[in-house]
């Protein structure tokens, strides 16, 4: 995966999280939950795509 792709799309997290705790209200445990959520979602992401955490495809959820 090109760099630029990379750094566009952590831009558009980014803003798309700042913009949900800006204008969405929410209680403050919810937006809390959510930002570390997407967190570690983009860690995550971040990891298989240098090839450090390796193929999430085999990851399942659930049954």
């Amino acid at each position: 995966m090109p760099l630029l792709n990379l750094i566009v799309t952590l831009i558009v997290v980014g803003v798309l999280l700042w913009a949900v705790n800006t204008y969405i209200p929410m209680d403050r445990k919810i937006k809390s939950i959510l930002n570390v959520v997407i967190v570690i979602a983009v860690i995550l992401w971040l990891l298989s795509a240098f090839g450090i955490l390796g193929n999430l495809s085999g990851v399942r959820v659930g049954g």
